[in-house]
Order: structure tokens, then sequence, then C-alpha cells
């Protein structure tokens, strides 16, 4: 197509709106903007900073985004009558192709030329722009400058290049992923989804979609943790000691190798070679072989200093073990059976039974397992996603992820950071997605955070998370990032792959019983004057001490049996109490 009749049917395709100003600077991928003087202060209609503008060029329409305004317009522009100018980044284009469609394309193959025409983009050429097919987009808000368009995003772009959602705390971070999980459960509505929720926000918000896993009914045995993660139990999450570490790697397989033998006498009594498993293989082993193994140890040893090392690590592993918070582990740990495979579907919905989500409610765990546990789950994701070629495609979303990927190596517990860092780098390939989300991504592992390619940024106040989040951002309009500091609550600028281009919008407003909401302190906020007497110290101390009990008495307790006598009994009061309400019980 010429390009006389190219620019003829652009400007019948795009309209005959007014130029409000003209190209006078054009470098790389910016290019400066002489404003009319019609634009008068107090105009609704005058150029700021993020609105999308339209430059006609021969074949095509370049969209650019403003990214600073002034009245000080350059000295030669003003010799033309220009008494502002607008710089810009140029980020896209409008073609028209043979047939007459329009299509929108990242990128500029024609650059403007000096005096080409500026324009403002109407309504329809802005949801060309932002336009995602009905199977591959879903909407998730709306744009900020202009609400009647919808916001949008690529949802396989988005998953399957993984994605993160950063801004500080209080500007809606956690209703924004209760937003993307919501779309993301009705657009795909076989994917599964696991959470981690470190402070119980979101047992409420996803409803019947979604089982909630806490310690009173998770059941995650001893043996699926690898060797570190259980050195890491065992020490309650300081560093082990290496003579009892080594005793432990050497017995570990070969409890392993006597599991499911005969009777207890005839395994004992079988010769110990060379099992063929390691430390790390996830199979069954009792407890009971454990311990006798190392006592058999210990009394073949004649030096005391060694017969000490043996005894104290028994020591260990019994106070562990008989530790009622530890019940999600050890409870039945002499028991026996091979419940790999219900514990995984369990876990990962297999199959969903119409609930696709697992929200792991991290808050009730005793504080040293934590970071154990995210390994184990993290890395048995990654694991069942490698083994099934990625047949079952599964959304591994972490909370609080500074947490447990931190940038500084020193901090935290090196298995975790690995088992997210495998997802994040290889996790695609077998099905595995990755969603973060931190609320100071300064202090997240910047590798990990690289590997994500959509961003969902919000406030963010400090200096040095902002310069992370700009070295993430490689797209053209990354000087938006510059507003970052002024965003309001739920505004968001999305960045990468799932969007067309950089864009500033609103999440939508969800209705009130699917907001994320802490379970521990849903109340506490609205009434600081709430009357405090006897009754209400004991119902506390009450939970507190119910914290160490095991689960069979809780239970035995909840179900109206006789427990042994407490000191403080009264029931709870559910509209005085409701700050009191027990972890992982449904809200209301």
């Amino acid at each position: 197509m010429q390009p006389v009749a190219a620019q003829r049917l652009i400007e019948e395709s795009f309209g005959a709106a007014d130029a409000i100003g003209r190209v006078i600077l054009v470098r790389g991928s910016t290019a400066n903007i002489g404003l009319k003087r019609d634009q008068k202060p107090g105009d609704h209609d005058r150029v700021t900073v993020g609105d999308f503008l339209g430059i006609d060029t021969a074949g095509s329409r370049v969209i650019a985004v403003v990214t600073e305004a002034s009245l000080e317009s350059p000295p030669t522009a003003k010799e033309y009558g220009f008494a502002g100018a607008s710089c810009v980044d140029l980020v896209g284009e409008i073609r028209v192709k043979a047939d007459g469609e329009q299509c929108f394309m990242r990128g500029v193959s024609r650059y403007p030329s000096l005096g080409d025409a500026v324009r403002r983009i109407s309504k329809d050429e802005l949801r060309l722009v932002y336009g995602i097919g009905e199977e591959e987009g879903m909407e998730i808000g709306s744009l900020h400058h202009d609400v009647g368009v919808d916001a949008s995003v690529n949802i396989d772009d988005m998953l399957q290049k993984h994605f993160a959602v950063v801004g500080t705390t209080g500007v809606g971070k956690s209703s924004g992923v209760a937003v993307l999980l919501h779309s993301v459960m009705e657009k795909r509505p076989d994917l599964r989804i696991f959470l981690i929720d470190p402070h119980n926000e979101y047992g409420r918000c996803f409803g019947d979609r979604a089982q909630t896993m806490t310690p009173a009914n998770l059941r995650l045995p001893f043996w699926l943790f690898n060797f570190e993660e259980i050195v890491d139990i065992i020490y309650r999450g300081r560093p082990g000691l290496d003579e009892e570490i080594e005793i432990l790697s050497d017995v570990i397989p070969l409890a392993k190798q006597l599991y499911g033998r005969g009777s207890r006498s005839e395994r004992l009594s079988a010769p110990a070679g060379d099992s063929g498993y390691t430390v790390d293989t996830p199979v069954p082993y009792r407890l009971t072989d454990l311990i006798s193994l190392v006592d058999q140890r210990m009394g073949k040893l004649e030096n005391l200093s060694s017969r000490s090392t043996h005894g104290k690590l028994l020591q260990r592993i019994s106070s562990v073990v008989n530790d009622p918070r530890y019940a999600f582990m050890f409870e039945g740990a002499n028991v026996g059976g091979d419940t790999m495979a219900s514990v995984i579907g369990q876990l990962f919905r297999l199959p969903t039974d119409g609930r696709p989500m697992t929200i792991m409610q991290l808050a009730g765990f005793p504080a040293e397992t934590v970071d154990s546990v995210v390994s184990v789950l993290g890395r048995m994701a990654f694991d069942f996603g490698l083994w099934s070629d990625g047949a079952l495609p599964l959304l591994f979303v972490c909370e609080e992820a500074h947490r447990y990927a931190s940038a500084n190596r020193d901090l935290g517990f090196g298995p975790t950071r690995r088992a997210i860092s495998r997802i994040a780098k290889e996790g695609r390939k077998y099905g595995v997605f990755l969603g973060l989300v931190s609320q100071r991504p300064a202090e997240l592992d910047s590798t990990i955070l690289s590997q994500c390619s959509t961003l969902f940024v919000m406030r963010l106040a400090n200096e040095r998370d902002q310069a992370i989040i700009r070295s993430a951002v490689s797209d053209a309009a990354a000087s938006l990032l510059s507003f970052v500091p002024s965003l309001g609550t739920r505004e968001v600028f999305a960045f990468g792959e799932g969007v067309a281009l950089p864009t500033r919008l609103n999440f939508k407003q969800l209705r009130s019983e699917q907001l994320p909401q802490s379970e521990a302190v849903s109340d506490a906020g609205s009434d600081f004057g709430r009357t405090v007497d006897q009754s209400f110290i004991d119902v506390v101390i009450d939970r507190w001490r119910g914290a160490t009990l095991s689960n069979r008495l809780r239970m035995s307790e909840e179900n109206g049996d006789q427990p042994p006598a407490k000191a403080h009994s009264k029931p709870l009061d559910p509209d005085r109490y409701r700050i009191l309400k027990k972890p992982g019980a449904p809200s209301q």
C-alpha cells in the first residue's frame, strides 16, 4: 500500500480529531511534543502525565504515553507558536491492515518525523490498544485515565511466565491478589491454586471453592521432609551439630530400608547393608526404627563422649516428637503406612472436586517450623509437576515472599529459597507457575523477582524498593515508575508480558465477603474502647494454652467430651469476643 493511500485510510479510520500539538524532537524511544496555545490552565482536556496520545505517521499511528508536561517550551518551539511541551515514550503503534482492519502492535516500526500531528486517542482506540481476546483476556479492573474502559491482562502470559504483586502495607495489595485469583479461577476453573497465607487472611475470600489447611487438619508426615528440612525441625531452626547430623545421615537410609519388613525383631535383626535409599528419598520410615538404630550404635560404643552424642540426639528427637505443636507431622509416626499419594492429593487438589484452591494458613504453626514447611510444600509442588510431565498445571502463590526468599543469603532457610527459586527458573516447563506477593521487594531475591515477567506495582514509598522494581522493568515506559509513590489505594501499575502496554489501573471492587481480612484481629481496629474483664482474659489464656494441646485432646474438647480439669473453661461469647475466633475457623 502506497504511503499516501495508507495515510488517507488512517485518517478515515481514526477520524479527524484536531491536533493538539506537533512533534518537535525525536530521540530513540522518546519524543518531545510542542503543545498548542489553546491548552489553558483549568481545561479538563489539557495534557498531563499518564495520558495517551497518537502521532500520525506515514502508514500508522504511533501510541505515546506522556511522562512529563511543562510550560517551559524550548525557544525554537515558541517561535512556532507552541505554549508548552510534553515528553512522551513511544510504546507501540496502531496499523491498518490491507483489509482495513485495525490492529495494535508493541514497538515502533516507523518513527515520527518533525512536525507530525499529535492527537488524543479516542476511547475506541484505547479499547483497541488494551483489547485482549475473550479467551486470553482476564478483566481485573478499569483504566485509571478512563474508567469506562476495562483493564485486562493476558491470563496465559501472566501465569506461564510468572507474576509478582508488590506494594507497601495498606495499599490494597491483598485485595488485589484476591481480585487476580478470583479472575484466574473464573477463566481457568481447572487450574489448581496453592496459596501460602502467613497471616490467615484469605480463608474467607473464596468460599467453598477453597479448602483451608491449618495445623489442626494438616497431616504432613515427617518422612516427606528431606534431610535438610528434618534437621531444621529437630534443631528447631538452629544450626545442627556436625557429629549428630552425621549419625542421622547414616541411620535414616537404614530406617527406610527396614520399613516394610516383617515383625520388629525381624527388621532389627536383618543385616544392614547398602539400603539403596538416600537421606532424601521420599519413602516412609518409622521413628521407632530410627531410634532403635541409634540405640544399637550407641550400645556398641565404648567412648563416653560418643555415647553422650548419641544420647543427646535421642533427647532432641524425643523432645520434638512429644511436642503437641508438631503433631501435624509426627502424629502416627510409629504406625507406618505410605500416605504420600493421599497427602499430595489433598494438598494440591487431585481431583479438584469443585475446590481448585488450597489455602495454607501458617499463623498457627510453630514459628521455627514455618520455613521448613514452606520448603516441603514448594519442593513437592515442583517435583510433582516434574514427574507428571506438567500434566496438571498448578499456580503456587507465596505471600510475604521476602520472608522465604530473602535477598540476603545469610537470612532465612536455604532450602526454602531454593524451592521457590527452582519454581521461578524451571517451573513453567512442568506446569508449575509462580505468583509472588511482597511489601518489600528490595528484600526479595532479585534473581527470583527477575523471573516474574508481569509485575503489578502498587504504592511503594521506600527508595530501595522503587530502585529494585525500576531495574526489573525493561519496557520503554519504565519512567512511569516515578509515579509509584503517589498511587492511591487499589491503584496499580501493570508492566510486562501480561499487559499490552504499561498500564495504570484500578483493581475492581470485591464484595465484602470476598475481601481478605485477618481472622485473628478481624475487629480489633474497630473497638479500642472494648470492656475487658477477668472472663475475657480467661478466654485468651484458654486459647493460648490450647495451642500446645495435642490434636486429639483439642478435638475431644471441641466435640464436647470431658477434658481434664482446666483452670478456666468459660465459653466464648461470639458477639463480644469476635476477635478471639479460633485460627482456621470459618469466617462468619
